[in-house]
């Protein structure tokens, strides 16, 4: 095994052998750089020394020659630990062949020193020699022509060079210096072009690249790269700069990124967070904070926008997770944040003194913003910490109010974080008493909840595994604040019900449902009840409260009637006739809600038998004023100005009236109401009623006259049904003329549609009471006046009466009538009773004339029941004339409604009334087509008995054969022989 000495000594003698390239080879200090071969080549040379391509041509011939016997060559008697040294000079062919290049490109150079392209070329072959084999990264799609620099930060991270088999910094190091010195005489020749600089920048991102120049060096070169090159060249070189920044760490990062800070912000975010995670040094939370801070403060001002689509409050969140991650690092102690919470109160309270302007003493006095101000706690470079509470509250709670819950959260977080758990239990609690929504207060709940389960187990797991130097005290004191810590998480989740709705009454005070439901959560604890019934009718603003407010009140009073809560209490009447008292009082959104109140106080006396004390509260309700010409929907007028007008309000003193008070009482509340013209149908029908139960007939007849006058149809319909109806029952016949000027009023303005029952009474009173003609001639007038739905019912009607009364021929011109009005369908049904009549009467051709005219309305497929009937009738009565002039019509009549459009509707109408059994028992077709056939009863159009005359070479068996399922198909074809033609 060889010894320290053996191997420092075989280091030093490889290293012996560079430069290579130091000083520059020529065929003076190198004998063998020239051979025989090459003197063709250099006589050319020195005879064209001004050619370009003459010497371009000689590199590249070079270049080849030596590129070929490198790949022929093997490293066969090289050790891989030189090799790995050495990396591409491994070999002396190889060392040979850079010194070769190296002279004819600084031969070449002497004649052309301001050639890019030489350079370059130059450049790229020593790099291959020192820096190894470029590994060429694939690229799909195009790069940005100007890239934001997040963006080119990530693109440049992927194409950033890298390569393989380098030569070693340590042994090669006067090669690698002399790489630097190619660099830099090539940069003094062109220093304005960016490539070289980007190629001699490269090289510090090389893994072997000594120290000496990866480093200092380097960071001397990026900056003579941006004082060199114009600024519109700099966002290049800044890219790789702030990458060689972020590989070498610690300050060398942090002073670099604060640098390009100031010329573009917009990496501030990629910057914090290299902060919180840097690669060779602790983290600077502090600064990371500050710079977030600033970014969450100006982008909430619109100065700033997020290359990463941050909104200000996201930013903001961002920070408190750096607050949440490193507390003791950023933020004040409670001690310290006391104290400059202290301060800044006093100056809040000196600019609110001052309205905020600040008056210079020479000049015109200026206002003076806090945009331009500045705030330390924006100032990455101060050292100072933050008030973490402040920030919370004026950047966060103050401008984001619908994020509260993450806020104080965080907050309490920040407290827990830094062991201070008393803070962190008021942070909890304030939030709790200040959020508005539900889902912010479960979110503070749930992490105080949380928070206290969690200091709970780590005092038990204390318990359960003591430390050695606790004694007896020690344990006791923890379990006495356990036993604390527990009570008060029990009285947390206890209290829940409470806070929700405290949170929903912050949110919206007027909210009656939610004060209904704080009473009910204080079940029988009637001090709250009450406290809460009283701060609740003082916070609710009537105009602005929700629904059923006067239900508050209701329920107050009957809290103080029925004794409280549990009904243990004295029933308290004069707290409860004091708060509605109170109530009537209040300019409530509707009238029915103040009409409610009074009711309710009426019913509270009935309930305790006070039955004057009940009448008098609604006369005070319902008392009138002089002026009635209000206007019930006017609500710029108070409540108690419209409350006169509530039908409401009225009925239920009518019915209070009909209870405990008189006829003549009733009575005159019953004018009141029709006298201020606010009785609907219901109260002229209750009234009538009253009157009738009480036998005033005629008063009970004059109000619904009234009603009829006051009302229009329809809603005068049902008070004239009910008023005809009373009158015939009370008076039969004794006062018919009476009874017919009634229903002649009555049927005047009533609508077709309404004026069938009207008629119906009216023909039976004449039947009953009057004569039979006149009976005929109302029941006719019917027919005329209803509406065409009820004329069918009405001519049944009609028919059955004069058939009773004048027997059955005198139904004939009534039939004809009906013929000429109904439509097609009820025509159709009316003809086959027209026709059943005349069989009655033996008029055989009436009756197959009356058949034959209605066929025009009947088809075959959808009525069936028709042609039956005609069918049977021809097979009693006709002849086989009459019976074919009946298929022929039934053809004609097929074909003709086989032609309209509405047909396929029909037809499906049919089969789902008259076919379902069928289809269900039948066996279901496999072809699609005869299935459909099959559904509709029939094929879609009328089938000719042949289609097509048979072509002379189709076979006549098979001819008769297919044209007898098509004789088959037609049931209703008669054959007839031809002997009974001639």
């Amino acid at each position: 095994m060889p010894s320290v000495a053996e191997k420092s000594t075989s280091v030093d003698l490889l290293a012996s052998q560079f430069p290579v390239t130091l000083p520059i080879p020529t065929p003076t200090t190198y004998s063998n750089l020239l051979s025989i071969k090459d003197v063709q080549r250099e006589e050319d040379l020195l005879r064209n020394p001004s050619s370009f391509r003459a010497w371009w041509t000689a590199i590249h011939t070079t270049k080849e020659a030596y590129s070929a016997q490198l790949k022929a060559e093997r490293r066969v008697n090289v050790p891989d630990e030189i090799a790995t040294l050495l990396g591409p000079l491994a070999t002396p062919l190889a060392r040979h062949s850079l010194q070769c290049l190296a002279y004819l490109y600084e031969a070449a150079i002497v004649q052309f020193p301001g050639s890019f392209k030489l350079w370059k070329s130059y450049l790229q072959m020593r790099m291959s020699y020192v820096l190894g084999r470029q590994v060429i990264k694939k690229r799909a799609g195009g790069r940005k022509k100007l890239p934001e620099m997040k963006d080119a930060l990530e693109e440049e991270k992927e194409d950033l060079e890298s390569w393989e088999d380098g030569l070693n910094g340590v042994v090669g190091w006067g090669e690698w210096r002399s790489l630097i010195a190619t660099y830099e005489r090539a940069l003094m020749w062109l220093p304005k072009l960016p490539r070289l600089w980007l190629m001699y920048t490269s090289i510090f991102f090389h893994p072997m690249c000594p120290s000496l120049i990866s480093h200092t060096h380097a960071r001397r070169t990026f900056d003579r790269a941006l004082r060199t090159l114009p600024p519109s060249l700099h966002s290049r070189i800044w890219v790789r700069y702030l990458l060689w920044a972020e590989t070498k760490g610690g300050s060398t990062t942090v002073s670099v990124y604060r640098r390009y800070l100031t010329v573009d912000p917009s990496v501030t975010e990629h910057y914090t967070s290299i902060l919180l995670s840097p690669v060779d040094s602790v983290p600077r939370p502090l600064e990371a904070a500050k710079l977030l801070l600033s970014l969450a403060r100006k982008a909430s001002r619109g100065e700033y926008v997020s290359p990463e689509g941050k909104s200000s409050y996201q930013l903001l969140g961002d920070f408190l997770d750096i607050v949440e991650r490193f507390s003791d690092e950023v933020g004040f102690d409670v001690e310290a944040t006391i104290e400059s919470n202290d301060v800044y109160a006093k100056a809040d309270a000196e600019s609110s003194q001052t309205d905020g302007q600040l008056v210079r003493m020479d000049g015109p006095p200026v206002p003076v913003g806090t945009d331009g101000a500045y705030d330390e706690d924006e100032d990455p470079l101060s050292p100072r910490k933050l008030n973490i509470e402040r920030i919370v509250h004026k950047d966060g709670l103050e401008v984001y109010k619908d994020q509260a819950g993450r806020l104080w959260t965080g907050l309490a977080t920040y407290w827990i974080k830094r062991g201070e758990f008393d803070r962190a239990i008021s942070t909890f609690e304030a939030g709790i008493a200040t959020v508005l929504t539900i889902r912010d207060f479960t979110q503070i709940f749930d992490a105080y909840a949380e928070f206290c389960e969690s200091l709970i187990n780590a005092m038990m797991e204390s318990l359960e595994s003591p430390e050695e130097d606790d004694d007896d005290e020690d344990t006791k004191e923890t379990e006495r604040e356990m036993d604390i810590k527990m009570k008060e998480f029990e009285a947390l989740i206890d209290r829940r019900p409470f806070l929700v709705n405290d949170v929903l009454l912050r949110r919206n005070p007027n909210d009656v449902q939610e004060w209904e439901k704080r009473v009910a959560l204080w079940g029988e604890d009637d001090e709250k009840v009450a406290d809460t019934y009283t701060k609740a009718l003082e916070t609710i603003n009537p105009r602005k409260a929700t629904a059923n407010l006067h239900r508050l009140y209701v329920n107050f009073a009957k809290f103080y009637e029925e004794g409280g809560s549990s009904g243990s209490a004295e029933p308290d009447l004069d707290s409860a006739r004091k708060i509605l008292e109170k109530a009537t009082k209040i300019n409530f959104k509707a009238v029915e809600d103040l009409a409610d109140i009074w009711c309710e106080w009426s019913e509270m006396e009935l309930r305790h038998e006070n039955y004057d004390e009940a009448v008098r509260v609604m006369q005070r309700a319902a008392a009138i004023p002089k002026n009635t010409k209000i206007n019930y929907h006017d609500h710029s007028l108070p409540v108690q100005a419209r409350l006169f007008k509530s039908l409401k309000l009225w009925s239920f003193y009518v019915d209070l009236e009909e209870s405990i008070g008189t006829v003549e009482s009733t009575k005159v509340v019953y004018d009141k109401i029709m006298d201020l013209k606010i009785a609907n149908a219901q109260v002229i029908v209750n009234y009538a009623a009253f009157l009738e139960e009480n036998q005033y007939w005629e008063d009970s007849f004059k109000v619904y006259e009234r009603g009829t006058e006051v009302f229009t149809f329809p809603i005068s319909f049902e008070i004239w049904n009910i008023y005809l109806a009373k009158f015939v029952k009370r008076y039969g016949g004794s006062k018919l003329e009476r009874a017919r000027d009634l229903f002649e009023q009555a049927l005047e303005k009533c609508p077709p549609k309404s004026c069938k029952p009207l008629f119906l009474m009216y023909g039976q009173l004449e039947e009953d009471y009057g004569l039979a003609k006149r009976a005929m001639s109302i029941y006719e007038r019917a027919t005329q006046v209803v509406a065409d739905e009820n004329k069918f019912e009405m001519y049944t009607i009609y028919i059955a009466k004069a058939t009773a009364n004048y027997g059955l021929p005198a139904t004939r011109p009534i039939f004809e009538r009906a013929l000429e009005v109904l439509p097609d369908k009820q025509t159709a049904e009316m003809c086959l009773r027209f026709a059943a009549l005349e069989r009655k009467l033996g008029e055989i051709d009436r009756a197959r004339a009356i058949y034959a005219h209605a066929s025009q309305f009947c088809d075959p497929r959808v009525n069936p029941k028709f042609w039956q009937e005609w069918n049977s009738f021809e097979i009693e009565t006709g002849s086989e004339d009459t019976f074919r002039e009946m298929l022929r019509i039934k053809r004609s009549v097929q074909a003709q409604f086989n032609t309209e459009a509405s047909y396929l509707a029909a037809q499906t109408l049919s089969a789902q009334q008259n076919g379902t059994s069928e289809q269900s028992s039948a066996a279901q077709p496999a072809d699609p087509m005869a299935a459909a056939e099959q559904q509709a009863k029939g094929p879609a159009f009328v089938a000719a008995k042949k289609t097509a005359l048979p072509r002379p070479d189709e076979d006549q068996t098979s001819s008769v054969a297919d044209l007898a399922p098509q004789q088959a198909d037609n049931a209703d074809e008669i054959h007839i022989s031809d002997e009974e033609d001639s």
